[in-house]
């Protein structure tokens, strides 16, 4: 952090970042409040290798229906698609399709395309997805569906054959391990040892990361304890969810929009003094 830092209301607190895309932004912002930040990015994104599979997915438009999970997921399928040369083919079938979001993201790539939303999935999660869909008619309708690594595949292609319809997947992306195994565990032990205030994770990936490291070096405890001695923030439901499933609550949440600002604003209101 710049030694001239701001002085706000994160001032003298230190907060972990294991963001990776947009880690600088995510740090400048809780610098202007005042905190120091410790950059130690979890998850890197990258294409997916089957390039092919990409290919012959987008050649498959227009579909009636088109489920994105994720804004990286849009980000990255228009991308592919641009290197194909089928962009034209992908924003045609992007404007005829009925476009079926699972939460803020994927509509705010749609956006930066100059499209929007059709469906939101309320709430942003699989199982509110999946309410969402349960309300509509997709018989004989052929459905797009923009996965990302640990996705629930099987269960939302299974819901979509039972409903009648013809689900088509595409994993545009895969997860790679970012920060060196050794900086992640002296994170840990920093964390453990009361040196951080908070840890504000951005996606579930990142909790998993951080759980696998632990394991691999024989930090769990040392990471049970982090956690107790760390408030913990997150940007979304799916997020919490994941740590609820490893025993542990998130304590600083956004109460609506699941962005990074609304995040930094809910940090600044659990910690500021």
């Amino acid at each position: 952090m710049d030694e001239k830092a701001a002085i706000g209301p994160l001032s003298g607190r230190r907060i972990a970042i294991p963001e990776s895309r947009e880690l600088d932004r995510l740090a400048r912002m809780l610098e202007v409040e005042g905190a120091e930040t410790l950059r130690c990015p979890l998850v890197a994104i990258r294409d997916t290798p089957d390039r092919l599979a990409v290919q012959e997915w987008l050649g498959c438009f227009p579909f009636d229906d088109l489920i994105f999970y994720t804004g990286e997921g849009v980000q990255r399928l228009h991308g592919f698609a641009r290197r194909f040369e089928l962009e034209a083919g992908f924003l045609d079938g992007l404007r005829g399709a009925r476009k079926i979001t699972r939460g803020p993201k994927p509509e705010r790539a749609l956006r930066e395309l100059g499209l929007k939303s059709d469906l939101r999935a309320a709430p942003p999660t699989t199982e509110g997805l999946l309410a969402t869909l349960s309300a509509l008619d997709l018989r004989s309708r052929r459905v797009g569906v923009q996965l990302y690594p640990g996705a629930p595949e099987a269960r939302l292609n299974g819901f979509l054959r039972d409903a009648g319809a013809q689900p088509e997947p595409v994993l545009p992306y895969v997860y790679a391990s970012a920060a060196e195994e050794q900086s992640v565990v002296a994170l840990i032990d920093r964390m453990a040892g009361g040196e951080v205030d908070a840890i504000a994770f951005t996606s579930s990936p990142q909790v998993r990361r951080l759980f696998e490291v632990a394991k691999s070096a024989r930090r769990e405890e040392a990471l049970q304890t982090a956690l107790q001695a760390t408030a913990i923030a997150v940007v979304g439901p799916v997020v919490a969810a994941e740590l609820q499933r490893r025993g542990f609550a998130a304590t600083i949440t956004p109460d609506r929009s699941y962005f990074m600002k609304p995040l930094v604003t809910a940090i600044v209101a659990a910690l500021s003094r």
